[in-house]
């Protein structure tokens, strides 16, 4: 199945539901109606039962170069509730991505920057790769990469993530991998393949094992150690009466046999 927004492709197959940025001409920057898209997109993935994983690329040359400037210009004019309404639905984007039920995969080939970036890292897993670059460069034209912080913070180092939004700096996936940021780094010509084959993996596996395990992870940061464990002590009971777990302790009690 596959379906054309304005900006944006979405497209089933084999339980892999594919997102894909469709403005390579504005190295799909992120103006509003592509981030509204994203969010149906993902809504409509979410609710779609033959779907296990989500993935999010870009068209062309680039992942994503961040907010559509000339939208940003305007913005520069706008009142302060204009713009409180404008960002509404990016700041939606984000907290989707990290609530959603099904994993998130981003797959990052050139350019991932400013808000691009924070859209890749947003992802439960980045596949990037080598020539792929990534960064926050917000600081150099006077703006900040507000939102996005709340997600670097989560993924990197403090004195790491203020060096990344203050400097402005692109950094190679090799780099972005190092820091966390990226998750894997495949050759030029075997994201495509060797990607996908991961993708595939995840979406072979227990879809209700791999959406508690994404909710307890995510839930569990604002938790004291204490209130972290009972919540992984009520999961782990939780998964215990799911078919899934009893089909896989069956599965391997028989091979052991």
């Amino acid at each position: 199945m596959s379906e054309e927004h304005a900006s944006l492709l979405v497209e089933v197959d084999g339980g892999i539901g594919r997102l894909t940025l469709n403005r390579p001409e504005k190295r799909n920057a992120l103006d509003r109606s592509l981030v509204l898209a994203l969010l149906q997109g993902l809504g409509q993935l979410e609710a779609d039962a033959a779907v296990t994983v989500v993935t999010i690329e870009g068209a062309g040359d680039d992942f994503c170069a961040g907010a559509d400037l000339a939208e940003l210009e305007v913005a520069t004019r706008a009142t302060v509730p204009e713009n409180l309404l404008a960002v509404s639905s990016l700041a939606q984007l984000f907290v989707q991505i990290r609530t959603l039920r099904k994993p998130v995969v981003a797959l990052v080939r050139g350019r991932a920057l400013a808000g691009g970036c924070g859209l890749a890292v947003a992802c439960d897993l980045v596949l990037a790769s080598e020539s792929a670059s990534f960064g926050f460069p917000e600081t150099s034209i006077g703006f900040v990469p507000a939102m996005v912080t709340a997600i670097l913070r989560r993924n990197v180092s403090e004195k790491r993530a203020f060096a990344m939004v203050a400097l402005g700096e692109s950094y190679s996936a090799a780099e972005a991998e190092r820091f966390g940021l990226v998750s894997r780094v495949y050759p030029e010509d075997r994201l495509s393949a060797e990607g996908l084959d991961l993708v595939r993996k995840l979406a072979g596996h227990s879809a209700t094992a791999v959406m508690l395990a994404k909710r307890l992870l995510y839930e569990q940061e604002t938790l004291s150690f204490d209130s972290a464990i009972q919540m992984g002590a009520y999961i782990n009971v939780l998964a215990r009466t799911t078919e899934s777990t009893k089909e896989g302790v069956r599965t391997f009690l028989n091979r052991r046999s």
